[in-house]
């Protein structure tokens, strides 16, 4: 790791939040000091400056968070001024005591941190009588609500798109591994083609979690979010199609992994063995088909009818492979059951 990797995202803060952080700093430095003229309004700045998250809901929570421990802090800073007075040392004393409270109440590491923030912002800016104490308080809170009022009524933020985009690329990668299955199963295979065959259908896992994730992100970035109801039914149709499509993963992994530990040379000369390549490739097609119908990957199709209309009927093996048959047969039928539900 570098140096700058302990300081730089891999990607930009879109700018629009920057914007948005930045108008409600201003918004509520300019209220809380109509207010409260009295003092600067530091704490009013930080909250909202603070508040600004990706999601509204996320600066629900952040709010609370903010709030919970500035009041905390403000009221341990005034205990502590009040018992033992205004000396410099006081405010290491508060900032340890602050942490211990926090300790104590099982407060989270956000929360706590803020306690012992704000007090030692109380004891070093001003004073510590009960008016300041209660200032501070309201200027945060003053904070805190223009924050999640900027954040929700400036394009708040939807985080559909990356869950599109990891969706489709899950639906493309399990197609392709369909496919790869598919050829595989038809033409003679090197030890490295089917160790590659095998790595390559092991991606598909951290794809689906990513790809879980993203929904997940988004479905949370609709909480409280006034611009929920016009994108609630894409992210409910995207989990519906995930759903569907994680089963289907299990299951070519499961067959990539029986065809790595049962292959053998005569395995392409099974006519068996091709009858289920085509099915693969039919499989393939009706993948792409779901992913398509559900406005996920928008690149167009050769044909929008489903492959796998009728349920594969073979013969018995006629070699030794009746075991492998049987395998891919089994996970064959549970991925046709999942598209044809689909």
């Amino acid at each position: 790791m570098g140096v700058t990797d302990t300081f730089r995202a891999s990607k930009r803060v879109p700018i629009l939040q920057v914007a948005k952080a930045s108008a409600a700093t201003i918004a509520a430095w300019l209220v809380a000091g109509w207010l409260i003229p009295a003092q600067l309004p530091v704490f009013a700045a930080i909250a909202a400056l603070l508040v600004v998250q990706p999601s509204v809901n996320q600066s629900f929570g952040k709010a609370i968070e903010r709030s919970i421990g500035v009041i905390l802090g403000v009221l341990i800073a005034t205990v502590a001024s009040l018992a033992f007075g205004q000396n410099s040392w006081i405010i290491l004393v508060t900032i340890v005591i602050a942490m211990l409270v926090a300790w104590a109440l099982k407060i989270t590491p956000g929360t706590s941190n803020q306690v012992a923030i704000s007090a030692m912002l109380v004891l070093a800016l001003g004073s510590s009588s009960p008016e300041y104490a209660l200032d501070r308080i309201i200027e945060t809170l003053i904070g805190a609500a223009i924050g999640i009022v900027v954040n929700a009524l400036i394009v708040p933020p939807v985080a559909v798109a990356p869950a599109r985009r990891d969706l489709s690329l899950l639906g493309g990668e399990l197609a392709a591994s369909l496919d790869r299955l598919a050829s595989a199963l038809e033409s003679p295979q090197r030890p490295g083609d089917l160790q590659r065959l095998m790595v390559e259908a092991r991606l598909m896992r951290p794809m689906r979690d990513a790809a879980d994730a993203s929904i997940t992100t988004g479905e949370e970035s609709l909480t409280l979010n006034p611009r929920r109801s016009v994108h609630r039914t894409e992210l409910v149709e995207m989990r519906t199609l995930l759903e569907q499509l994680s089963p289907i993963v299990t299951q070519v992994i499961g067959m990539t992994r029986a065809v790595f530990d049962h292959y053998d040379a005569a395995l392409a000369d099974e006519p068996t063995v091709r009858a289920i390549a085509d099915q693969l490739r039919r499989a393939a097609h009706d993948v792409r088909l779901a992913v398509h119908l559900a406005d996920v990957d928008p690149e167009p199709l050769d044909s929008i009818e489903p492959a796998l209309t009728a349920p594969l009927v073979v013969a018995p093996p006629q070699s030794g492979h009746w075991i492998l048959i049987g395998s891919l047969m089994e996970d064959l039928r549970r991925i046709r059951a999942e598209l044809v539900d689909a």
